[in-house]
């Protein structure tokens, strides 16, 4: 689904990734771990093409590192920034409406489908989205992606800022979208949550992945997490 090889990305002369490689398979969940500042947020702009890289970047087997970001988004790559970029004077249900990549055909996910995930998007459909609590932010952001139909979705930091009952609606969500077919590449520092949920997991430390593995292998491995996760 998605194959990163020798990926480096710059901002100005900062060198901040040192050939990055990954992958993640259909349907499945992986998560990007490591502290703040090692370079997973700018893996993902650069995958999505917000950050100039160079290296290899394949989608669905075409090469797309390079293209720009509305190029990228419209071959299924979807998007889920940490800053979360709602429209706060559109209403919840305009907001859905403009993740919609192709009113020509039905995607996988309709708004009805947003509204029985979290009702209370249903609630507020009619509210502008800048009165929706950070967490409901977060809920609807994910969900305008979901509405363009992707067959990927990075997320960036889904949890952050969160009460611990909403990190628990966030990860059954991820790993519901999972469970439809979309692949997710998840950017987390919650470890307890990333672990849960995932397939695999790669850790990053000084713009380089210093592991791969699956959950467990990263639990039975001491010397990796003292070394890049834990504090």
């Amino acid at each position: 689904m998605l194959v990163v090889d020798g990926l480096h990305a710059y901002y100005g002369k900062s060198h901040i990734l040192h050939g990055v490689s990954l992958r993640v398979d259909e349907g499945e969940i992986v998560s990007l771990l490591g502290r703040n500042g090692v370079g997973r947020s700018t893996t993902i702009k650069a995958v999505m093409g917000d950050v100039h890289a160079s290296g290899s970047v394949r989608f669905r087997n075409e090469e797309i590192c390079g293209l720009p970001p509305y190029v990228i988004a419209r071959k299924g790559l979807g998007y889920v920034p940490e800053n979360r970029d709602i429209f706060p004077t559109l209403t919840v249900r305009q907001n859905l409406l403009l993740g919609v990549k192709n009113t020509r055909r039905a995607g996988r996910w309709s708004m009805d489908d947003m509204f029985d995930m979290f009702p209370a998007l249903r609630q507020r459909a009619d509210n502008p989205g800048g009165v929706l609590s950070g967490g409901e932010q977060q809920m609807l952001t994910i969900c305008r992606t979901l509405m363009g139909d992707p067959h990927l979705i990075m997320v960036d930091e889904p949890t952050e800022g969160l009460a611990p009952m909403l990190v628990t609606q966030v990860a059954d969500l991820l790993v519901r979208v999972a469970a439809r077919g979309v692949a997710i590449l998840l950017v987390e520092q919650k470890l307890t949550i990333a672990l849960s949920i995932s397939r695999r997991v790669y850790v990053m430390g000084h713009g380089r992945v210093v592991f791969e593995g699956t959950p467990n292998d990263l639990k039975q491995n001491e010397g990796v997490r003292k070394e890049w996760l834990e504090v």
